[in-house]
């Protein structure tokens, strides 16, 4: 199990490779967000997006997967107070590879609750090797000791 002490800003945490296929972007944007470019493929060509694309909170549900997996499950987590700067800066397409990376930007103890710390990341979803989302999130997690002092 890992604890706050564990996450030292700059640490870097590689959350693995995925890809969404054709028929789980439309499927979720059905659900979702039923906008043209996320359900039909020749209204998506004639789009902004010039494409097939996910939607930008599927991405962001797959991105929850990839940190629960690559290290959310495995920590002494408390929750996270929300997201800051979420931004989609590519599409995301069918069958491409999406690689996730969550950076520590830094870590504090709590001035209130020195059992737990707060952690910021960087979260970087990349496709084929370009940046396509990028977010910042805090994290409470629990100390392995109490604050010294």
């Amino acid at each position: 199990m890992q604890h706050f002490e564990d996450f030292p800003q700059g640490r870097t945490i590689d959350l693995g490779a995925r890809s969404l296929d054709k028929e789980a972007i439309i499927a979720f944007a059905r659900l979702y967000d039923p906008q043209p470019f996320h359900l039909d493929e020749a209204a998506a060509e004639k789009s902004a997006m010039k494409g097939l694309s996910a939607s930008g909170w599927h991405s962001c549900c797959l991105f929850m997967q990839m940190m629960c997996e690559g290290f959310l499950l495995d920590t002494a987590g408390l929750g996270s107070p929300g997201v800051d700067r979420l931004r989609w800066l590519k599409p995301v397409r069918p069958d491409t590879t999406l690689r996730g990376t969550a950076t520590v930007l830094d870590a504090r103890r709590s001035s209130s609750d020195p059992s737990r710390g707060i952690v910021r990341f960087l979260m970087t979803l990349d496709q084929d090797g370009e940046t396509a989302m990028t977010f910042e999130c805090a994290v409470f997690i629990t100390a392995r000791e109490a604050a010294q002092g």
